[in-house]
């Protein structure tokens, strides 16, 4: 063949190429991803209240709803909020997992919640049971990804880091403060909010927003000087945290819940 006719025969073949439909190209080293979604829309199946002065199981006024398709935290059989802080458990413990949640703070705290506590929930994970709680207890010994809500003016990060009855460890320190910054931007109003956390067994937990990690530590563990947590670790042999309980805060100011998800990953 002579280069003209060559030439001829190269402009052809790309000038159908053009022509043609884009074809999809396979993606290789994507793993699907089967979320699981741990609230159904219409009950509490799966999980369990534990208020503060209150038995387990027991959803002193109706703290905990599901109205509209939400999961729901609502105080108005309150007279005054009188420190009952509760959480709702998930009846599954996890070790190796993403974990997300969509919220948004709505209406006001209710009375006599501490002015520490408007606009603010949590997630509690790797969390001991509701029924190894005392019946006073205010807070699981967990790790708490607290949320918070900005208060329409000034700085309020969200997927911070609390630590009730326990510590982590950041940047190869063991860190014993109760609770530790985001580097998360405000959120004012009561737009939804998608907050994701990675955990990986007692390897490291990652608090992320719009997939960019906000938050990273290592190693949660026990704090012995905690005495309910010393005997939490005397039981279990060990103050390191590998897997536990999944819970949602109820802290006195009202919060809605859309949606609730995990992936479980493999160890």
């Amino acid at each position: 063949m002579d280069r003209r006719r060559m030439l001829r025969s190269v402009a052809a073949l790309g000038t159908v190429a053009l022509a043609s439909p884009l074809v999809s190209l396979p993606v290789f080293g994507r793993q699907e991803e089967n979320w699981r979604s741990l609230f159904d829309g219409r009950s509490l199946e799966g999980w369990t209240p534990k208020i503060r002065h209150h038995a387990a199981g027991e959803n002193f006024g109706n703290t905990f709803r599901v109205e509209d398709g939400l999961l729901k935290v609502r105080y108005d059989a309150y007279d005054t909020f009188d420190e009952r802080f509760g959480h709702l458990f998930l009846n599954e413990t996890f070790s190796h997992y993403r974990f997300r949640v969509t919220y948004r703070f709505v209406g006001d705290q209710c009375p006599g919640g501490p002015g520490w506590a408007t606009r603010n929930s949590g997630v509690m994970v790797h969390g001991e049971s509701p029924e190894t709680m005392t019946l006073d207890q205010d807070f699981p010994a967990s790790i708490e990804v607290q949320l918070l809500g900005g208060l329409g003016s000034g700085e309020r990060t969200t997927a911070n880091l609390c630590t009730p009855g326990t510590n982590v460890v950041m940047d190869g320190e063991l860190v014993t403060r109760h609770c530790t910054s985001s580097k998360s931007k405000t959120y004012h109003g009561d737009d939804w909010v998608t907050v994701e956390i990675e955990v990986r067994g007692n390897e490291v937990i990652r608090h992320k927003i719009d997939d960019q990690v906000v938050l990273e530590y290592r190693e949660p563990q026990l704090d012995e000087r905690d005495g309910h947590a010393k005997s939490l670790a005397e039981k279990a042999g060990t103050i390191q945290l590998s897997s536990g309980t999944i819970s949602l805060q109820s802290e006195s100011h009202p919060v809605d819940f859309r949606s609730v998800e995990i992936l479980v990953l493999e160890p």
